[in-house]
């Protein structure tokens, strides 16, 4: 066996059958066949891998979380919405004001601000029943929206096609007769609504603030709400007591670090600036200048300028700088005393309508000291509202009952506080010394004051010679009230004590830029006629500044123009060195100046621009002049427009009313621009 083995490994040799392969090639296919099915089964066997399960988001549509006022209205059951458009809070105050009444009458109300919504849904407000929007609208400069207004403004202006049917609305606007657009923007909301297909429920009110604009306001409120409750059909609940919207929390043990020391808007927001910079980022400007600009007499002008270096803040000549100014810590400590409140306190005031976006008032935490320092408005005569929530803190019964009888629609309540609030200029201070009954809660008071609002100045410099710098115009404010009492204006007595430099320290002030319509002709050979006394010369020393300029740059420049006026040439002619460089430089082509009491008869700028009828009516007509106006609207602002009236009657062989029409064309044409105030 073993012989025969060795052979067989040894040598191959032939033999039959058995020496074919053990599998043939068909084998072998069926094999790899049988195979490849087994792993295809196999792998296919293979569960998948899993795919991880992210979890959804509990988020709202951004429509229904930020945009929707519709949906919050449904959240909140609310049924009343009072929309303001409000430059300076007084707006705003009456939205709240009129929200707030609605509870009066078993509604709900809330107050919102357009800009924070899609004011595309006022189509869907129909979807709650006995629904109504309420549209307390200002108007702002030459008849514009205010800023938080111009997108809802725009909106309607684009919308044509827009189906208001299902809307019912009122609106109540403010604005001030001694401007050329009175109540424009109010006047537009209402027709512009009508027009869409709204049904207005309420006549328009208009609010006069060269009048009495808090006098308007509650006299249009008492007709209103009756109007309202006839057609939903509702009573007045009969509930004239106190509504407070906000609860008092005390903070003892709160770390400081996140109180509220008087930022606008994000905490610590003063320490680490961050741009861009607006009206809730403002930007801490250091003062470098602060000069007196008067020689003589018993007032004080001043010339400030602001160091925005590094902000990335731009402007242009003829913009506003706003600034936030504070109240005076003597006015602060007073009230303090007279509450016998220790003003130091850190306390929030918290909405008790949890759903609300204004969470506060103002800031907060903070304390009583920084709120009356920072957030509130301490100096104005407070409104009717504001008496009549305090009126029940008073333990006189005489103190009381004229409170409510001034916060009233009779005649007799409103010659009261016409007389006794208004003309006497009784701050809240004034108030409480003068009625020693009264001592409301500090955080009520808080509660019910208005917000301390930015101030706006006239920018007097150009960017395109002061790009790192903001100059301010302006006169201080201080007079003696018919109760003795010396009142002082908060921003300019603020900024009359910002010195450039304090005891080592650099004085600053929180600004932003607010962009304007007053604009120099965009070709530079267009003449210019600037016509601005007193402080109105502000946005004329940055057109100066910028046509001085053009021509160092070697462009052309067309004749430019300056009529100013002051009360006397060795007191008061404010930049008269600057003015008369650059008329000796050709930069100014004409300097006129009306020195008002140098004289037995008073001379204004009017009565000169009447004496040089014949150059002027030349630079109007024929060489396609831009003029602007600034200064008070009350008389100056008319009484130059009069005179150019009485220029192209005369000069251009015109009637009165062709005159009129002409002066209205240039405006419409942005050729007669007026930066005025009242």
């Amino acid at each position: 066996m073993a012989d025969v083995e060795a052979d067989a490994t040894s040598t191959p040799g032939p033999t039959v059958d058995e020496e074919e392969p053990l599998f043939s090639n068909l084998d072998l296919i069926l094999f790899s066949l049988i195979a490849g099915l087994l792993i295809y089964w196999f792998m296919s066997r293979k569960k998948p891998e899993p795919i991880p399960e992210f979890k959804k988001l509990d988020t709202p549509a951004p429509t229904t979380r930020e945009t929707s006022f519709i949906e919050k209205m449904k959240k909140m059951g609310k049924n009343i919405i009072v929309f303001y458009g409000s430059q300076t809070g007084t707006a705003e105050e009456f939205a709240n004001r009129l929200s707030k009444d609605a509870q009066r009458y078993g509604m709900k109300g809330m107050a919102a601000d357009p800009e924070e919504y899609d004011m595309g849904e006022l189509s869907r407000l129909s979807e709650i029943d006995n629904s109504l929007a309420i549209f307390c609208m200002a108007t702002y400069g030459e008849g514009d929206p205010t800023d938080n207004a111009q997108d809802f403004y725009d909106w309607l202006q684009e919308n044509d096609d827009e189906d208001l049917s299902g809307l019912t609305y009122t609106v109540f606007a403010l604005g001030n007769k001694t401007y050329e657009h009175y109540n424009a923007m109010g006047k537009y909301v209402d027709k512009r609504l009508e027009d869409l297909g709204a049904k207005r429920i309420f006549d328009l009110g208009m609010g006069d603030d060269d009048g009495n604009l808090e006098e308007d306001f509650v006299s249009w409120r008492e007709q209103f709400w009756p109007a309202v409750c006839e057609h939903f059909g509702v009573e007045a609940l009969g509930d004239e007591s106190s509504i407070r919207q906000y609860e008092l929390k005390e903070l003892p043990d709160i770390n400081m670090n996140k109180v509220y020391t008087g930022e606008i808007g994000r905490l610590k927001s003063f320490e680490s600036q961050k741009p861009p910079f607006d009206s809730k980022n403002p930007f801490l400007a250091t003062v470098t200048v602060n000069r007196k600009l008067n020689k003589g007499g018993d007032r004080h002008l001043m010339h400030l300028e602001l160091d925005i270096t590094g902000s990335k803040i731009r402007y242009e000549s003829g913009d506003h700088v706003a600034v936030f100014p504070t109240n005076d810590s003597v006015l602060v400590n007073k009230l303090g005393q007279v509450l016998g409140v220790n003003l130091d306190t850190v306390i929030s005031l918290n909405n008790l309508d949890e759903e609300s976006n204004k969470k506060h008032p103002f800031p907060c935490p903070t304390t009583y000291r920084t709120a009356l320092t920072h957030y509130l408005d301490i100096t104005h005569p407070p409104r009717t509202n504001v008496l009549y929530e305090l009126a029940q803190y008073a333990s006189d019964p005489k103190d009381q009952e004229n409170m409510r009888k001034m916060a009233s629609s009779s005649p007799e309540g409103k010659a009261l506080y016409q007389s006794w609030v208004l003309e006497a200029s009784r701050n809240i201070l004034a108030i409480l010394e003068d009625l020693p009954s009264l001592r409301p809660p500090i955080d009520h008071l808080c509660e019910l004051l208005p917000r301390l609002q930015a101030r706006y100045y006239s920018i007097a410099s150009s960017s395109k010679v002061h790009p790192n710098s903001i100059h301010i115009c302006a006169v201080v404010v201080e007079y003696e009230t018919k109760t003795g009492r010396i009142n002082k204006g908060v921003a300019t007595n603020w900024l009359k004590n910002k010195l450039a430099t304090d005891n080592g320290h650099k004085s600053t002030v929180p600004m932003y830029i607010r962009k304007s319509q007053f604009r120099l002709p965009f070709k530079a050979t267009n003449p210019v006629i600037m016509i601005g006394p007193g402080t109105g010369i502000a946005p004329f020393m940055g057109f100066v500044q910028e046509r001085g300029w053009l021509k160092e740059q070697g462009k052309e420049v067309g004749e430019t123009v300056m009529y100013f006026g002051c009360r006397h040439k060795n007191e008061d002619y404010l930049y008269q060195e600057e003015l008369e460089e650059a008329e000796r430089n050709g930069v100014l082509t004409q300097l006129t100046v009306a020195f008002s009491r140098d004289q037995e008869h008073k001379v204004y700028v009017q009565h000169l621009l009447s004496k040089n009828k014949t150059d002027l009516w030349r630079l109007i007509h024929t060489e396609n002049a831009h003029i602007y106006i600034c200064g008070d609207a009350r008389n100056m602002a008319k009484d130059v427009q009069t005179a150019f009236h009485d220029i192209a009657e005369e000069l251009g062989g015109m009637t009165r009313t062709q005159a009129t029409d002409y002066i209205k064309k240039l405006m419409t044409k942005g050729r007669y621009s007026q930066d005025v105030w009242s």
